[in-house]
C-alpha cells in the first residue's frame, strides 16, 4: 500500500491517549456526545495539534474518518452537516438508474441489546437492517452532489452505486455520477439484501466471474478512482478483494453487513423487524461486529500487502467504529481510511 496514505504510531497515539475513549466524532460532538479524545493533552504552552491528513488514490483527505454509504448520506442536509462536522470524507447513499423499483418499508430496523432476548433494557451491541439503496430519483441526487462539490470543493464526496446486471446500465451510471464532479465512487458488491433476482448487490460480489466482468465495464469508463465494497458473507473475502483489484479497483473496502435475523419476538412468534406479519434476514452491523470486521480487514490488509505492494492501492476499514480506538484499530491492521456508519446514527438520534 502506498506509504502516503497511513498514519504515524505518534498520530494513532492522539486517538486513543485517554482511558477513556469517547463516541468518535470530529470537531463538535455528535447530537451532544462527548467528543472524542483527539486533541493532544495541553501543558502550560499550547500544543500543536497532530495533521491527520491523508493521501489515498490521489485524494487528500484531512483525516482517515469517512461518513459511510447509508442514511447519514442520504440527502445534501445530513452530507453537509458531516463536511462541516470535519468529517475527512463522505460517501453517499448507493444510487441506481432507476428509483422507481426501490421500496424502502416500515420498520427496517432491529436492535440487539446486551441482555435477555427481546429485553427491553441493556446496552445496544447490534442492529439489523433490510434498508435497501436511495429511493430518491437519481436526478435529485445528482444536482445534490454537483451542489456539495460547488459548496466544498476542496472537500471529498464519493458516489455508491449499484445496477443490474447490465453494461450499458453501469456505464451509464457511472459518467452520469462523475458528471457531477465527484471525486470517487464505491461500488456496492455488498448489500446481503440489495436485490439479489437483479444480480445486485452481495449477488455480484460473491460470484468472482460476474465481479470480474462488472468491475471490467466499470473501470473502463470511470475517470476517478473506484473503489469495491465486499461483503463478508462469503468463505474467503480475499478472493472478490483480489478480483476486484486486478480488474482496475483503485481500493476496496470491507466489510458491509452480515447477514442475520435478529431475533423472535416470542409473543407474535414474528422474526423482527416485522412489517405486516413479514420479514426477510437483513444486515447486521455495530459494535457486535467489530471483531469479525478486524479479521477480514486483515486478511484483505495482508493479501494486498504480499499481492499488491508496488500499486497505489487502499483499503478502508468498516464495522463497528464507535471510538477513536475503534478507528485505531483499523488503521493498525493496514487500512488507509475508516467509514462510520450505525455508530452516527445511534449517537446522533439514539435510534436507527
Amino acid at each position: 500500500m502506498a506509504s502516503s496514505s497511513s498514519l504515524g504510531l505518534t498520530h494513532l497515539s492522539s486517538l486513543t491517549s485517554s482511558g477513556n475513549c469517547s463516541p468518535l466524532s470530529l470537531g463538535r460532538s455528535i447530537a451532544g456526545a462527548r467528543p472524542a479524545t483527539f486533541n493532544i493533552i495541553a501543558s502550560e504552552t499550547k500544543q500543536q495539534q497532530p495533521d491527520l491528513s491523508v493521501t489515498v488514490n490521489g485524494l487528500h483527505m484531512p483525516n482517515p474518518f469517512v461518513i459511510g454509504s447509508g442514511p447519514p448520506g442520504t440527502n445534501y442536509k445530513v452530507m453537509k452537516k458531516a463536511f462541516d462536522e470535519g468529517w475527512g470524507a463522505v460517501i453517499a447513499k448507493t444510487v441506481s438508474l432507476d428509483a422507481a423499483k426501490v421500496i424502502n418499508v416500515t420498520p427496517r430496523y432491529a436492535r440487539l441489546r446486551a441482555g435477555a432476548n427481546g429485553s427491553a433494557k441493556g446496552q445496544i451491541i447490534g442492529w439489523e437492517n433490510i434498508e435497501l439503496i436511495s429511493d430518491r430519483p437519481l436526478e435529485v441526487m445528482l444536482k445534490e452532489f454537483k451542489q456539495l462539490k460547488e459548496e466544498y470543493p476542496d472537500r471529498i464526496l464519493i458516489a455508491s452505486i449499484m445496477e443490474e446486471y447490465n453494461k450499458a446500465g453501469w456505464e451509464e451510471l457511472v459518467d452520469r455520477v462523475e458528471q457531477t464532479g465527484i471525486d470517487a465512487i464505491e461500488v456496492n458488491f455488498s448489500c446481503p439484501h440489495g436485490m439479489p433476482e437483479r444480480k445486485m448487490g452481495a449477488a455480484v460480489g460473491q460470484d468472482c466471474d460476474l465481479l470480474e466482468e462488472v468491475c471490467g465495464w466499470i473501470n473502463a469508463k470511470a475517470t476517478v478512482p473506484v473503489w469495491a465494497k465486499m461483503t463478508p458473507n462469503i468463505t474467503d473475502i480475499t478472493q472478490p478483494a483480489r478480483v476486484s483489484l486486478r480488474s482496475g479497483c483503485e481500493g476496496v473496502a470491507a466489510i458491509n453487513t452480515i447477514m442475520s435475523v435478529m431475533g423472535i419476538n416470542l409473543k407474535t412468534l414474528h422474526p423482527e423487524p416485522c412489517v405486516e406479519g413479514y420479514s426477510t434476514p437483513g444486515g447486521y452491523s455495530s459494535k457486535a461486529v467489530h471483531p469479525i470486521a478486524l479479521g477480514k480487514v486483515m486478511s484483505i490488509a495482508q493479501m494486498m500487502k504480499k499481492e499488491f505492494q508496488d500499486g497505489d492501492y487502499s483499503l478502508s476499514g468498516i464495522g463497528g467504529v464507535e471510538t477513536g480506538g475503534d478507528a485505531a484499530e483499523f488503521i493498525l491492521l493496514g487500512a488507509n481510511t475508516v467509514q462510520g456508519v450505525a455508530s452516527i446514527l445511534y449517537y446522533t438520534h439514539g435510534t436507527c
